[in-house]
């Protein structure tokens, strides 16, 4: 997971990209929703140069959330992790936000319950 202060642009899907290609050795496989960041040029162009060779990106179907494992662990983040929490800015909500992550990495049957929702075997 990886938060910023401005909106994510198709470089930042990039960057993002590259960081799975350092840290994970082998093929990918990249499930994500039809956002335009996700189908934008900058996206083309690095799979073009040579990507597409380790990752496969497979699109979801148009407003079909229940098949987005993500939505899961989103909804464990706002309705368990951070319930009830009132930041004072952005920054202490980034903070409390990578402090419920990190509590949520330990709730794995959590975790797999999300993909589960969504229809993947595990």
């Amino acid at each position: 997971m990886q938060t910023q202060q401005r909106s994510y642009k198709g470089p930042d899907v990039v960057c993002f990209l590259r960081l799975l290609l350092r840290e994970i050795p082998g093929k990918l496989l990249v499930i994500w929703d039809g956002s335009t960041i996700h189908r934008c040029q900058a996206v083309k162009d690095f799979l073009a140069q040579g990507a597409a060779a380790r990752i496969h990106l497979e699109r979801l179907p148009a407003y079909a959330p229940e098949f987005n494992p993500q939505e899961g662990v989103w909804n464990l983040l706002k309705r368990r992790e951070l319930k009830n929490r009132c930041c004072k800015d952005l920054a202490e909500l980034e903070q409390e936000l990578l402090l419920a992550r990190a509590r949520l990495r330990h709730r794995k049957q959590a975790l797999r319950h999300c993909f589960v929702h969504a229809g993947y075997a595990l």
